[in-house]
């Protein structure tokens, strides 16, 4: 899970490639769909094959050896399932979401993680302006520190996702988007391995094992990477190496993950001091459902939304704390029904360092979950804007359980979700 996409729904801001999608002719379309006969595996080798011949041209890798690394590629229809979107009759509900993710075995986890890691953690927080605790929530949330990473080779799920991605509306720019990451991973692991980009059409100083072992190695049904969940254009473009090996390690080396996590959300705008997001106010519930649409913009500034109601503010507090009244801010909305069923919001406004979250994960249920798991790790979400009622969240019992005040859509770290 940076394009994190838990986490299929995001076009990873992880990314960028600039190839032509293959678009599959009318003839071809349904055997995209037969999966398991003859002919649709024909089709998939035939067109990872052409994408490799791109890739060794483009970038004078030996042919062989791309060939060599993908012989026993293949694909897993499983994985077309699980990238489907939910049926028409699901609801969302950030209830059961939060309970997922900030329970007691995870913040036990993630205590110790800390413990464990605590003098580096302080140090690239010094560095990087990111707090320890949003790292280690991040980290958390993923993968419970290395303990769920995916079981499927991430060879396997990008070339089953570029090459047979299930009928939906979206099927063609989601195709190019794992095409891209398909690129990527092979970019990635040929520099792993020791080869240069360009390689001039030599293997010289390259590590074959090595160079395979990065293609088959576990990943999210996604193709996210790693303790922190990176996509490989997240890897390629945001990873660092923390330990100082030389290498970069997202699967081994707590070090390199909490570094990378850290560059990640500074690369993408987050704002030392600043609070993520404000509780609306009771009373400006209804002028914030009007305002919420669900997309991830900071539309409105702070003194809007005071005028509004949405947010008060006391005299002279404004201010502090770097947040000023022209500070630009949206409307979060978290669906959930009630024990009636009935369907209620809980509404937030999200500031900068919300959307940077959201730009990790395209999900304001994880963004979300990631601040309250930050708190109640010890991050002091410190609202600038005072509130008039006890709204902020008490992280035994969150404010969502305590007071039922009234759409969340998904992606990932660039990472699809």
């Amino acid at each position: 899970m940076s394009f994190r996409v838990s986490h299929l729904l995001f076009a990873i801001t992880l990314i960028g490639c600039t190839s032509t999608p293959t678009q599959p002719t009318q003839t071809q379309q349904p055997i995209v769909n037969q999966t398991n006969d003859s002919v649709s595996e024909a089709y998939f080798s035939q067109n990872l094959n052409e994408l490799l011949s791109q890739v060794s041209q483009n970038q004078e890798i030996p042919l062989p050896s791309l060939e060599s690394g993908f012989s026993d590629a293949k694909t897993i229809p499983s994985i077309r399932k699980l990238v489907l979107p939910p049926s028409g009759t699901f609801k969302k509900n950030w209830l059961a979401y939060r309970k997922r993710f900030i329970e007691p075995v995870r913040l036990k986890a993630g205590k110790a993680f800390w413990e464990q890691n605590q003098a580096f953690l302080s140090q690239i927080e010094q560095d990087s302006g990111v707090p320890a605790e949003i790292i280690v929530a991040i980290i958390g949330i993923e993968t419970i520190y290395g303990r769920q990473t995916g079981n499927f080779r991430v060879k396997d799920v990008l070339s089953t996702l570029a090459f047979s991605y299930p009928e939906t509306p979206n099927k063609l720019a989601r195709e190019q988007l794992f095409k891209d990451q398909l690129k990527d991973l092979i970019l990635m692991c040929w520099a792993e391995a020791g080869g240069r980009l360009p390689s001039k059409y030599s293997t010289q100083g390259v590590n074959a094992t090595r160079f395979n072992a990065c293609l088959n190695q576990n990943s999210s049904y996604a193709g996210a990477i790693g303790l922190p969940q990176f996509m490989p254009s997240s890897i390629r473009s945001f990873a660092v190496d923390g330990d100082g090996d030389g290498q970069i390690d997202l699967r081994q080396s707590p070090k390199d993950a909490i570094a990378s996590v850290a560059n990640f959300m500074k690369k993408h705008g987050w704002q030392p001091g600043m609070p993520i997001s404000f509780p609306v106010q009771a009373n400006g519930i209804n002028a914030a459902k009007e305002l919420a649409n669900g997309e991830p913009q900071l539309k409105f500034t702070v003194q809007e939304l005071i005028d509004k109601g949405i947010l008060t503010k006391k005299q002279g507090d404004l201010q502090s704390g770097g947040v000023e009244p022209q500070s630009k801010a949206f409307i979060v909305d978290l669906p959930y029904p009630d024990k009636e069923g009935m369907d209620q919001v809980q509404y937030f406004v999200g500031l900068n360092n919300f959307l940077t979250i959201v730009q990790y994960n395209r999900s304001y249920f994880y963004a979300q979950s990631v601040a309250e798991f930050a708190e109640a790790l010890g991050y002091k979400n410190q609202s600038v804007v005072p509130v008039d009622t006890p709204m902020k969240t008490n992280y035994s019992k969150t404010s969502t359980e305590k007071s039922k005040s009234k759409k969340t859509h998904s992606k990932k770290n660039g990472k699809p979700s």
